[in-house]
């Protein structure tokens, strides 16, 4: 009794008051009979594969965030900054750099055309002056034309330019020729009137005045013994 008393109430409780009864599990190997040549016997159970149990996969999807407008934004940022140093950069020392290489453009430009117009006038004038001094050497070296020696017949009441005088007729010719080897020609005025002199003359003209300019003309070159007289 005192067991009894000492077992688990809980127990009781689950026997609902009944009787302990000992139980045996069904062995049921012991049950399938096996045929055999000499009989029945017991046969070996048979053994089952259970299935395996694949361990359930699990797939873990993140929440899906908004999208960030950050990367845009710093791009436009440096865009702006980039095309702004590109500004920068063409306006204050690409555009500058090429203005002063074409201002030394213009100003070489024109210093060699200025050296061109300067060494072409230089050759102008080298080339006449040697124009000039070769003129001046072949006048130099000229040998003029005979000039022509006439011995006038009769008066002509023109003015003539007497350069020499001489009682002798062949004194008079001999300086004529002379003269003609020079170039110049001349005429012989016979002896009229009271005058025994033939004279030697190198131009003629209708009035004193013309003819007397001419005679102070000639003197530097003829000397001073010229006068003018009216045959």
């Amino acid at each position: 009794m005192a067991d009894d008393q000492n077992k688990n109430p809980n127990e009781a409780d689950d026997n609902f008051g009944l009787p302990d009864i000992e139980y045996k599990p069904i062995d049921r190997a012991e049950e399938a009979p096996a045929a055999t040549d000499g009989g029945w016997e017991t046969a070996e159970p048979e053994k089952r594969e259970e299935p395996v149990r694949e361990a359930p996969k699990y797939s873990y999807t993140p929440p899906e965030e908004p999208s960030s407008k950050a990367p845009l934004i710093i791009g436009l940022i440096i865009g702006v900054i980039v095309l702004l140093a590109a500004f920068l950069i063409y306006f204050y020392v690409i555009k500058p750099d090429q203005e002063r290489k074409e201002k030394a453009r213009i100003e070489a430009a024109e210093k060699k055309k200025r050296d061109d117009e300067a060494a072409r006038l230089a050759r102008e004038q080298a080339e006449a002056e040697r124009k000039r001094k070769e003129a001046e050497e072949a006048e130099k070296n000229k040998i003029p034309p005979a000039g022509t020696i006439e011995t006038l017949s009769a008066r002509t009441q023109r003015y003539y330019v007497v350069v020499a005088s001489a009682v002798d007729g062949d004194l008079i010719m001999d300086r004529a020729k002379k003269m003609s080897a020079s170039g110049v020609s001349s005429k012989v005025i016979p002896p009229f009137g009271k005058w025994k002199f033939y004279r030697l003359a190198i131009a003629d003209f209708d009035t004193f005045a013309n003819a007397q300019a001419h005679a102070d003309s000639k003197k530097a070159e003829l000397g001073n013994d010229l006068w003018v007289i009216r045959y």
